[in-house]
């Protein structure tokens, strides 16, 4: 029974995938990487699918951080999948940056849910990683005074 529960989970939650239109090949060399004004300056963000504006769409981006950088307590209005894709990252949860534990590498994962505080930071070189969610996107600061969008 157990067993069928999950395998019904991951039925359901392949649904929203493929309400993509067309089947969808994305290479590195492809990306279009952006800065974006809700996300501190020499911040890039490239989508490999779905519209980050669009409720209901499956979305995936890489958000590509410089070295040295630390990403300020933040909230989104979803649930996040991230996976490293290179460099070495940190993160952690709550109001208030603090650098608690290691750098992550490549291939390491981790899921905040919605509305949930959290904060990054890199190390010595570029960190990408990859983020996953269900639409609309969005982006809060704790600290007011963090938000970019206000400077």
């Amino acid at each position: 029974m157990k067993k069928l529960l999950v395998i019904a989970g991951l039925v359901a939650f392949s649904f929203p995938a493929t309400a993509q239109d067309t089947p969808t090949r994305v290479t590195p060399d492809a990306l279009a990487w952006k800065e974006n004004p809700s996300f501190p300056k020499g911040v890039q963000l490239a989508t490999l699918v779905g519209d980050p504006a669009k409720a209901g769409d499956v979305v995936v981006l890489r958000i590509k951080f410089p070295p040295n950088f630390q990403m300020p307590p933040h909230t989104h209005p979803y649930s996040e999948v991230v996976t490293i894709i290179s460099g070495d990252i940190g993160t952690s949860h709550g109001e208030t940056f603090e650098k608690k534990g290691e750098l992550l590498k490549p291939g390491s994962l981790w899921v905040y849910p919605a509305k949930h505080p959290h904060y990054a930071w890199t190390g010595n070189e570029e960190a990408v990683l990859q983020v996953q969610f269900v639409g609309p996107g969005g982006i809060d600061y704790i600290n007011p005074a963090d938000d970019p969008r206000k400077k």
